[in-house]
């Protein structure tokens, strides 16, 4: 049995590290592993791969994959996945949600605090050499507490289930949106409101997270309309896919002070081109893609990995496995 390892990615901590394929190849001996960095040549080793673990994988490249019974990705989103000859086939697909949920989490917990307590605009006041205690007091809406503030989180996924909890941990009320109510309210959740009560959880939070899946239904989900049901003062964050929100419409808003700031580590187009208009925005916080990013990355998708590889070997379900038709 074939196992065929092929991440190329810029960012030099997306690439798979050498060690894993190696102890993957000590720890499942009856396994045959094949670790590559490159997609150059990759079609000799799809042919008999019975499993592969890759970022991506095109349409012409899973017609070469006869033997392919299951593809896993080291990411949360798997859209790039989802043509229709995979879609359509019994291939199986599991992703990394699990992976990533918990640093994400830190992070959107991170730009929280940092939109309430002005974080940027003393760091800006700082590289002035500005005592700006009184400016940042009086500039509305003013420094604030996040305790018994509305977090509104659009997704409980893997994310919105961790932030929840911390969220809820650090005082504040948090309501939900998600497709299938019927799941019940993760831990620290106050209520949870379906896709159709977006609005109603808009106009409730003071601070509003998109962790969602992106798919049909949540293409430009946050839009000028969306931004309209916002109140003034409250804060969007954005830690789930770019297309979800709409750059020109969130700018327009951030500039008008429609809302009174944001927070993106995603974006349609990555890098964010140097002539977006977000960039000028100063009452929005940018991180370049970063929520993501850990040095425990690796060892917590070896764990994730070699379990579910137990489990295929062992001819038991797989956890982490994505609904090919929804997306997710």
């Amino acid at each position: 049995m074939k196992l065929l390892i092929v991440v190329h990615h810029r960012l030099e901590l997306w690439n798979v590290p050498a060690w894993f394929g190696a102890r993957l190849g000590d720890e499942f001996p009856q396994l045959r592993v094949v670790q590559r960095n490159s997609y150059e040549g990759i079609e000799e080793h799809l042919r008999d791969a019975e499993i592969i673990f890759t970022i991506s994988l095109r349409p012409e490249q899973f017609a070469v994959a006869r033997k392919l019974r299951w593809i896993h990705a080291p990411t949360a989103a798997v859209h790039q996945l989802l043509f229709p000859e995979l879609v359509d086939s019994e291939v199986v697909l599991t992703n990394s949600t699990e992976v990533h949920g918990p640093v994400v989490a830190e992070h959107v917990m991170a730009l929280i605090f940092a939109l309430a307590k002005k974080i940027p605009q003393a760091a800006l006041l700082q590289q002035k050499r500005v005592w700006g205690q009184e400016a940042m007091w009086k500039e509305r809406p003013g420094l604030r507490e996040i305790t018994g503030a509305t977090l509104g989180l659009i997704g409980l996924g893997s994310i919105g289930r961790r932030v929840a909890r911390m969220a809820y941990a650090s005082g504040m009320r948090v309501i939900g949106v998600r497709e299938h109510v019927e799941k019940g309210r993760p831990e620290g959740v106050e209520a949870v409101f379906p896709p159709s009560a977006l609005d109603e959880v808009l106009k409730q939070s003071d601070y509003v997270v998109v962790a969602a899946p992106l798919m049909e239904a949540t293409h430009g989900l946050i839009n000028a309309a969306r931004l309209a049901v916002m109140k003034p003062d409250a804060c969007l964050i954005n830690v789930g896919r770019g297309p979800q929100v709409d750059d020109a419409a969130l700018a327009e808003a951030l500039r008008t002070r429609r809302i009174a700031a944001a927070a993106l580590d995603v974006f349609e187009k990555e890098p964010l081109p140097a002539d977006s208009p977000l960039w000028g925005a100063e009452n929005l916080l940018i991180t370049p893609h970063t929520a993501g990013l850990t040095d425990k990355l690796w060892p917590r998708h070896y764990e994730r990995f070699s379990e579910n590889l137990r489990r295929y070997l062992a001819g038991q379900p797989l956890r982490f496995v994505v609904n090919k038709q929804k997306g997710y």
